[in-house]
């Protein structure tokens, strides 16, 4: 294939007490960003770090920060993140009253745009919106835990996503049990942005990983 893959390795895989050198594997990984997945404890069982932890690991790292803000109500939160330094914010269509507002907000703070859905939820419910985001994320997991397998019906929504893009530039994520056993399938729905973190951390060669995830190859 001829575009590669932004490869978004999750921190919530890693070891909290050896963050820094999390991050400093991410960028020797040659991984271009770093995903942050914020959780509340409500809208998904679990719950993470908040913008402080951000704050500061912002200081050990020069990566693009993504985060997703799998609470309730983000939109009482997305400034602390903008400023704490994440440039992208993802927050779910399922957790928003006020979508469209919610991403003008956080496109006004200078971040892109992302929206979020779990596997339950049809790309149909965010369609009026994909004009104004810049990333979508399809959840190929149930939110809240790491180490999970991909459902497989969820590529099916990357699909249509493809399909009714158009020339909107918006970008395609996936989260949730992305490896070398299904890498192969999700690039080949259209992907563009693949968050790994189980099989990141794991991977003893992390360079090698994210050279054939970007690519969209799985290990032979």
């Amino acid at each position: 294939m001829d575009k590669k893959i932004i490869v978004a390795p999750s921190v919530l895989s890693a070891d909290f007490s050896e963050i820094k050198g999390a991050l400093a594997d991410i960028k020797a990984s040659g991984a271009p960003w770093v995903h942050l997945d914020v959780m509340d404890g409500s809208f998904v069982p679990n719950i993470t770090f908040g913008s402080k932890f951000i704050a500061d690991i912002r200081k050990h790292s020069d990566l693009f920060f993504d985060a997703h803000l799998m609470v309730r109500e983000p939109q009482n939160h997305i400034e602390d993140f903008a400023k704490a330094g994440c440039q992208a914010i993802t927050v779910h269509s399922e957790a928003c009253v006020h979508l469209d507002r919610t991403l003008n907000q956080i496109k006004t703070l200078g971040c892109k745009a992302g929206v979020s859905i779990v596997p339950s939820t049809p790309v149909s419910m965010i369609e009026g919106i994909l004009e104004i985001v810049d990333i979508v994320l399809i959840m190929t997991v149930n939110p809240g835990f790491g180490g999970q397998s991909l459902i497989p019906y969820t590529l099916e929504k990357v699909k249509r996503l493809v399909e009714i893009r158009g020339n909107r530039d918006f970008l395609i994520s996936v989260d949730g049990g992305i490896s070398d056993r299904t890498i192969v399938e999700a690039s080949n729905a259209g992907i563009d942005i693949a968050v790994a973190g189980s099989a990141f951390f794991a991977s003893k060669d992390k360079a090698d990983f994210v050279s054939r995830i970007s690519r969209g190859y799985g290990k032979k």
